[in-house]
C-alpha cells in the first residue's frame, strides 16, 4: 500500500534523524524502498547498515540488489563477503553461482550450485539452476538429470518443466519435449512460453492442426498497455504464417517452389529482424485446407533397407558438424537434417560434373552454387521453424541498402559470451595491429607512447585507457577486417566489423557483425562465381581421371569458395552448419570424405572470419578434417532428392526415431 509505505518511510527517516546509528533502521527502510523502485537508495541505506554493523544477512540483502540491477560483479563480492561471515547460507551460494552464470562463467556457476546443494539437498532451485548451467555447457545428460532431480522433488515445477521442455527441444527431442509443455501447461494455462513452444513443437513434426491452434492462444495474450510485449508474442504471428505456408506446401514438389520467392518481402525483412508484426497491407497466408492431412509418424522399420542406411549415414554425418565448444547442444534432428544435406549436396555435384541438370524452383538446369548450398538451405530450414533461414539478398532493395547486421555481443558490460571465448585473442591481436597502423598514420609523434601502452594491454578491457590517446576515439572506435580476393590480385573487400566501447565505469561493449549491403554482396558474389567455374571446371576433369593434383586442387577451391560464403554471411541464420554441410557433401563428390571432428573450441565460421586468407582457412581447416578416400558403399545409397522429394517425406524422416543404427555396425563408416 503506497500510502502506508510513504508513511513508513517517514517515520523510519525520523527515526534516523534522531538515531543516526542504528543499522537495522537503515535496513528496514531499505526494505521498503527496494520494492518501489527505488533501488540506489535503498542500496546506500544498506551501505550504511554495513558500514555500522557488517553481518551476513546485509551483505546478503546488498548482493541481491545488485543482482537485480545486473551488477554481477559486484553483487558477487556481496555474496562472497556473506559467505565468509556465515558460510551456511544456501540462498547466498545460489546467488554467487548465479552472478558466476550470468557472467558465462559457466565452469565457476556449477561449482557454485554444487556446493549450495550440499548445504541443502533438496534445493530445487538449485538443481534447477545447475540443470540450465549444464545446458548452457552443452552438456545434455548432466542437464536432464538435474532438471530430473528437481521434478523427483516437486514433479509440478513449473520453471523446470519449461527449462527441460526447451533443452529437448534444442536437443531434436521433440516428443519428449512436448510432454513437458503440456504438463507445463496444465499446471499454468496461461504460460506464454510453454504454450509458444508446444505450437512451435507440432509444427516441427508436421502437427500443423494442433500447432496453430497453440499458436493463435498466444496470439490473444495481448500485452496490457504500457507493457512489454513478450518474446513469444513478438514472434508467433510470424511462425502462424509461416505454418500456414508450409501446410499449404506439404505435398507440393520441393524443386516446384521457393520460400524466398513467395513469403512477402516486408515480411520475410521483419521476421528476420525480430521486429514487431506490423505490416502494411499484408495479406494473410489461407488457412489450413483440411483436404491437406497432417504428418504421420513413420516407423523406421517401414523404410525399406537401402533407405534405412542412408538415414543412419545422414545420422553420422551430421554429427560430424557438432562443435565441442560450450554453448552449443548437441541436436540430433539437425544432425540428421544436415546429413541428408551433405549427402544430397555430394549426389547434385557428381550429376553436374557428369554435365546432368537439376531441377530447382520451377526449372531444369546446370547446377549454379547457389542452388548447391539451397539444398542444405532446405534441410535446415525444416529441421527448426522457428528460425528465419533466408538470403539476405532476396530481401526487399529498401532494408538492402540499409545494410543488413548479423550482429554478435562478445562481451556486454558484464556479460561475456563463451561461445567466442577461443576467438578473444586472436581478434585482440589484429585489434592492436590496427591501432598502431591508425596511430602511425594520424599520429606519428605519440607512436612510441601507444606502442608501450599496447604491450601492457593482455584482455579486451585494458584497451579502454588507450581509446583515450586519441580524441575521435575516446568513446570507442570500430575496426574492419580485410578478405583479400583471389580474382583480382591484391584487392581486398571489407570483412566483419569489430567495435568496442566503454562508458565512465568501465562496462564495455565488444562486438562483431557482418554488414550485408548490395555492393558487398556483389563483390563477393563475383568472387565466388569464378571460384564456382574453375571448381565444376576441375570437377569435370577429375571425374574422367582421378589424378591426386586434380583431386587437391578441387579441395582447395571447396575450402576457398565457402571461406567467401563464411565472410559474406549471406543468410539471415544458420550460415555456418549449411555451409559446412557443403564443405562435406562436395569434397566427398570428389571422393574424400572428412574423417576427423572439429577440435574443442573451434567455430568454422570463426576460423574463416578470421584467417588472413582463403589459403590460410583451407591449411586449418584440412588440418582437422583428416580427409581419406570415400568408402565406394556411398554410390549405392538411394538419391536423397527422390526419395525425399516433398516437405511431407523431409519431416517424416526427421521424425522417425533411428536408435537401432547404433546397433547396426553402419557399413560406410
Amino acid at each position: 500500500d503506497m500510502k502506508n509505505a510513504e508513511l513508513a518511510l517517514f517515520e523510519l527517516s525520523r527515526v534516523i534523524s534522531l538515531e543516526p546509528d542504528h543499522p537495522e533502521v537503515f535496513e528496514q527502510r531499505a526494505e521498503i524502498l527496494s520494492p518501489l523502485g527505488r533501488i540506489s537508495e535503498a542500496l546506500s541505506d544498506l551501505t550504511k547498515a554495513i558500514q555500522l554493523q557488517p553481518s551476513a544477512r546485509l551483505y546478503r540483502h546488498r548482493g541481491t540488489l545488485y543482482f537485480i540491477s545486473e551488477d554481477y560483479a559486484t553483487a558477487h563480492e556481496d555474496f562472497q563477503h556473506s559467505l565468509e561471515l556465515n558460510k551456511n547460507q544456501p540462498i547466498a551460494m545460489l546467488y554467487k553461482g548465479l552472478t558466476f552464470f550470468h557472467r558465462g562463467l559457466l565452469k565457476e556457476a556449477i561449482e557454485s550450485f554444487k556446493e549450495a546443494l550440499k548445504q541443502k539437498a533438496d534445493f530445487i532451485d538449485a538443481y534447477k539452476s545447475l540443470g540450465q548451467a549444464y545446458r548452457e555447457l552443452g552438456n545434455f545428460d548432466a542437464a536432464t538429470e538435474s532438471f530430473q532431480k528437481a521434478l523427483l522433488l516437486n514433479q509440478n515445477h513449473v520453471q523446470t518443466l519449461q527449462l527441460k521442455g526447451m533443452m529437448l527441444y534444442h536437443h531434436g527431442s521433440l516428443d519428449e519435449a512436448l510432454k513437458n509443455f503440456k504438463r507445463c501447461l496444465q499446471l499454468e494455462p496461461y504460460n506464454e512460453v510453454c504454450q509458444y513452444m508446444k505450437g512451435l513443437s507440432h509444427v516441427a513434426m508436421g502437427q500443423f492442426y494442433e500447432g496453430i491452434k497453440a499458436q493463435t492462444k498466444v496470439m490473444l495474450n495481448d500485452p496490457l498497455p504500457g507493457q512489454k510485449a513478450s518474446p513469444e508474442y513478438l514472434k508467433v504471428k510470424y511462425l502462424r504464417e509461416y505454418s500456414r505456408y508450409l501446410h499449404a506446401h506439404l505435398d507440393t514438389p520441393l524443386t516446384e517452389y521457393n520460400i524466398d520467392i513467395d513469403l512477402p518481402g516486408n515480411f520475410k525483412d521483419h521476421w528476420a529482424k525480430n521486429l514487431p508484426f506490423l505490416i502494411e497491407n499484408y495479406e494473410e497466408q489461407p488457412g489450413l485446407q483440411p483436404h491437406i492431412k497432417d504428418v504421420l509418424f513413420q516407423n523406421f522399420e517401414s523404410y525399406k533397407p537401402d533407405v534405412q542406411e542412408l538415414i543412419c549415414v545422414a545420422d553420422h554425418l551430421g554429427s560430424m558438424m557438432q562443435y565441442e565448444t560450450p554453448g552449443f547442444l548437441p541436436n540430433k534432428r539437425i544432425h540428421r537434417a544436415m546429413g541428408l544435406a551433405t549427402l544430397e549436396v555430394m549426389q547434385a555435384v557428381q550429376r553436374t560434373w557428369a554435365n546432368s541438370k537439376v531441377r530447382m524452383n520451377g526449372k531444369t538446369r546446370l547446377m549454379q552454387w547457389r542452388d548447391m548450398f539451397d539444398i542444405a538451405v532446405k534441410w535446415r530450414r525444416i529441421a527448426d521453424p522457428d528460425q528465419p533461414v533466408l538470403w539476405l539478398d532476396q530481401m526487399p532493395a529498401r532494408s538492402l541498402s540499409r545494410g543488413f547486421n548479423n550482429h554478435i555481443n562478445l562481451i556486454r558490460g558484464q556479460v561475456i559470451n563463451m561461445r567466442y571465448l577461443e576467438y578473444f585473442e586472436k581478434i585482440l591481436h589484429f585489434i592492436k595491429d590496427r591501432i598502431l597502423v591508425y596511430h602511425g598514420a594520424n599520429n606519428p609523434k605519440g607512436l612510441l607512447e601507444v606502442r608501450e601502452a599496447l604491450e601492457k594491454v593482455h584482455k579486451v578491457e585494458d584497451l579502454l585507457p588507450i581509446m583515450k590517446f586519441n580524441s575521435k576515439t575516446r568513446d570507442g572506435f570500430t575496426v574492419n577486417t580485410k578478405v583479400p580476393s583471389l580474382k583480382d590480385q591484391g584487392k581486398e573487400y571489407d570483412g566483419f566489423t569489430i567495435t568496442i566501447t566503454g562508458d565512465k565505469v568501465g562496462n564495455i561493449l565488444f562486438s562483431v557483425e557482418t554488414q550485408t549491403t548490395e555492393e558487398r554482396t556483389q563483390l563477393y558474389h563475383a568472387e565466388i562465381d569464378a571460384l564456382y567455374k574453375d571448381l565444376t571446371a576441375k570437377g569435370k576433369i577429375l571425374i574422367l581421371s582421378a589424378e591426386l593434383g586434380e583431386v587437391d586442387a578441387v579441395c582447395n577451391l571447396i575450402l576457398s569458395l565457402v571461406y567467401y560464403f563464411y565472410n559474406l554471411m549471406p543468410l539471415s541464420r544458420g550460415s555456418s552448419v549449411i555451409a559446412y554441410s557443403v564443405i562435406m557433401g562436395a569434397l566427398m563428390a570428389s571422393g574424400k570424405e572428412v574423417s576427423g571432428k572439429i577440435p574443442k573450441g573451434k567455430l568454422v565460421d570463426f576460423e574463416a572470419m578470421t584467417a588472413p586468407g582463403s589459403e590460410a582457412f583451407s591449411k586449418i581447416a584440412r588440418s582437422w578434417m583428416n580427409l581419406k578416400s570415400i568408402s565406394p558403399s556411398y554410390k549405392t545409397l538411394p538419391s536423397v532428392s527422390e526419395t525425399f522429394p516433398t516437405l511431407r517425406t523431409m519431416i517424416e524422416v526427421l521424425n522417425t526415431d533411428s536408435s537401432h543404427c547404433l546397433k547396426k555396425t553402419i557399413v560406410v563408416v
